[in-house]
């Protein structure tokens, strides 16, 4: 099999419709646990029926110990010679939202192939929090000919922003900068306001939020402060897909975890400043992401009756392919593959 991600590729997209789709029955309901354990349920389910040999080498669950597909679970048949992935999940990155029945919820998954020495193309970061910088591709062009320039997590905010606009040909107060909103991105808030650019924020879902960028219909334009690592390196995967950029470096929530990570031996990576072919290396790796709830990313699902609309993306680094797919489910005669359930279930039945 030369080419098992063109082969794989809507397996992998069934499995976040189908995450999508059973978490979005909690939209509202102050459940997040329950809608985080019902999507993995669906994903564990299509990865049941999946011939190849898959690891899951960045989880989820870890920040608040939800219910997971965790680090160093192998999922899919295992059968011999099948081949191989290693997997960076996230089934409900937005939980909060969906639990409050808020926007911007996605389900996600990048897949991608090792390398001939067994290389993970994903990097797994034993950190719970890394800043982050996400750009479109003519800031990642611009960046990539003068390195010189303000393109960088370290760089002041209100400098990235100004060069930002320079690049994309806009008055400063017409660049759109997405944070997500907690007390720890106060500096960036600040920043953002000081010099006059738009400010959007979002209460949860860090991916979307940081591919959103390297989108023309998304209308943001830079993505900054500090979220999930985990998350990142989603992001990253996806950012190579599309062309734009993402920068990411550590951050320690405290003397204690910084100390953690220089016992396990990451203490020189903590003034590393992460490129996104860093975090997501190589070109054998893809990613797909359908939304539960509306987000700068995706539309989320919609219900009518017994008829659900899904919206997805599906990308390649390889061949820089982007589908948009957008489908129907007849929820009474569509079945769900569950591994709780050991088989196919009719959602309409429950």
């Amino acid at each position: 099999m030369t080419d098992p991600e063109r082969i794989f590729e809507m397996d992998f997209l069934r499995a976040t419709e189908g995450a999508a789709l059973m978490a979005h029955r909690w939209m509202g309901r102050g459940e997040k646990e329950l809608a985080d354990a019902d999507a993995c349920d669906a994903i564990r389910g299509m990865f049941d029926l999946m011939d190849m040999r898959g690891e899951v080498v960045i989880g989820e669950g870890i920040k608040d110990e939800a219910p997971g597909i965790f680090k160093g679970e192998k999922v899919g048949t295992w059968a011999p010679g099948s081949p191989q992935f290693h997997i960076a999940l996230d089934p409900v990155d937005g939980t909060t939202n969906v639990s409050k029945g808020m926007g911007n919820a996605v389900s996600c998954i990048a897949a991608a192939m090792p390398s001939a020495d067994g290389e993970n193309a994903l990097e797994d970061i034993p950190a719970f929090y890394m800043e982050k910088l996400a750009y479109p591709e003519p800031v990642r062009r611009a960046f990539m000919a003068d390195p010189g320039l303000p393109i960088s997590v370290e760089a002041p905010t209100e400098e990235v922003i100004k060069i930002t606009a320079q690049i994309l040909g806009k008055d400063v107060r017409d660049v759109v900068v997405m944070v997500l909103d907690r007390p720890r991105n106060a500096p960036y808030v600040e920043a953002v306001r000081r010099i006059g650019a738009k400010l959007r924020m979002i209460s949860d879902g860090d991916i979307a939020a940081a591919i959103a960028p390297a989108l023309k219909t998304s209308n943001v334009d830079l993505y900054v402060g500090i979220g999930g690592s985990p998350e990142g390196v989603l992001s990253a995967a996806g950012m190579r897909c599309l062309g734009g950029g993402l920068q990411a470096k550590i951050w320690p929530r405290d003397a204690e975890e910084k100390q953690s990570l220089i016992d396990v031996g990451f203490g020189h990576n903590l003034d590393r400043v992460y490129l996104s072919r860093d975090l997501a290396k190589g070109d054998r790796i893809l990613f797909c992401a359908t939304g539960i709830s509306d987000s700068p990313l995706l539309r989320g699902v919609e219900v009518n009756g017994s008829v659900a609309r899904t919206h997805s993306v599906l990308m390649r680094v390889k061949s820089k392919t982007v589908r948009s797919i957008k489908a129907f489910h007849e929820l009474s005669a569509k079945t769900f593959h569950l591994r709780s359930a050991g088989g196919e279930v009719l959602l309409l039945d429950e």
